[in-house]
């Protein structure tokens, strides 16, 4: 039962803010205008779009297959992209995209797949996904002071925000990862706080739990210590999907036969969206990347913004959401049937 409100509470969130994202970037344009030019926009430039948007899903496929095989876990690709696309479709409709994991752990399960294992390589997922970003991030502080200048003025303290809280994330977890002691101390010393200021009721079983994660970190800790090269190559096919899924804007650009802006620029700029909105507690970020987008892009899309608008969310959001939505009913379908197959040979 619980299970199912929270499933209708997301759903109901993730409806609420499409609807009131569609009003706001909607509300008081000519839809005549937008269909028309999205209408002369070029196919042929949008085609490789939509394969960058499977690529990105494939790229994390190949790392979970990767990292099975360190297990001795041997799966077909395919059950790994199976296990992508379920990821990103709920992190796609969830608030802070707190869905993805646990329901790939779930499918995993089904699979035979130990669950300290699949959250263990999930975990080292999550890592390089966010240290990619804040990579990418601090990239752009150090090395664009002059990019920043131009085209972030007026949202650079959106974009510092998220930056910051993606580097207190991602230096959190390592810490929890390669210093448990020290972050179980603190942990404790935070819930210590938090219940005697009645912000969080005592539970007997909650220090337990805590340290059952811990034992997890340590495991995540001893992963990555043994398989430096593994890591590597994960770091480098995350920042390759990144990159991937961010050229999307660029291809958008260029159907509609504007020229002036290099790749760099279009690619950055979808970059710095990411950065800024990734730790939001919105499904994809909804509504505020509209709004980066309608105030950043103005001088590379010019009285083309909203239809560029249109079609890069439309492709690098909501095709994903499409795609992964597809795959993750074959999933379920892939799964029920094996199931089934299951059940009718106990019965034989």
């Amino acid at each position: 039962m619980k299970n199912k409100k929270k499933v209708l509470l997301n759903a109901a969130i993730f409806l609420l803010v499409f609807v009131l994202t569609v009003y706001g970037v909607f509300h008081g344009e000519d839809m005549g205008e937008l269909e028309e030019a999205i209408r002369q926009s070029s196919f042929v430039w949008l085609l490789p779009g939509v394969f960058c948007v499977i690529f990105f899903i494939w790229g994390e496929s190949i790392i979970i297959w990767d990292m099975m095989q360190s297990y001795g876990i041997h799966l077909k690709k395919r059950i790994c992209f199976l296990f992508s696309s379920v990821g990103f479709f709920f992190s796609c409709v969830t608030p802070s995209a707190s869905g993805g994991q646990p329901m790939q752990i779930y499918f995993m399960k089904k699979e035979k797949i130990p669950i300290p294992v699949s959250t263990v390589i999930l975990m080292i997922v999550t890592i390089t996904y966010k240290l990619v970003l804040v990579v990418i991030g601090l990239a752009i502080v150090l090395f664009a002071r002059g990019f920043l200048e131009t085209y972030l003025e007026g949202i650079r303290f959106v974009f510092y925000l998220g930056l910051l809280l993606n580097i207190f994330c991602v230096s959190f977890m390592l810490l929890l990862v390669f210093h448990p002691f020290m972050a179980r101390k603190g942990l404790i010393f935070g819930i210590s706080v938090l219940e005697k200021l009645h912000i969080l009721k005592h539970k007997e079983g909650r220090l337990e739990k805590m340290n059952q994660s811990m034992e997890l970190y340590g495991e995540t800790a001893a992963f990555l210590r043994e398989n430096p090269m593994l890591i590597i190559r994960i770091v480098l096919i995350t920042f390759v999907q990144r990159i991937a899924l961010f050229t999307v804007t660029y291809f958008v650009y260029r159907s509609f036969s504007l020229a002036g802006k290099s790749w760099v620029t279009i690619t950055t700029l979808q970059a710095v969206i990411s950065v800024s909105v990734d730790m939001l507690p919105l499904p994809g970020g909804m509504g505020i990347s509209e709004s980066l987008f309608l105030t950043i892009f103005t001088p590379v899309f010019g009285e083309l913004l909203l239809p560029g608008m249109v079609l890069s969310r439309g492709l690098g959001y909501y095709s994903e959401l499409l795609i992964s939505a597809l795959f993750t009913l074959i999933t379920v379908l892939v799964f029920q049937c094996r199931e089934h197959q299951r059940e009718k040979i106990k019965t034989e």
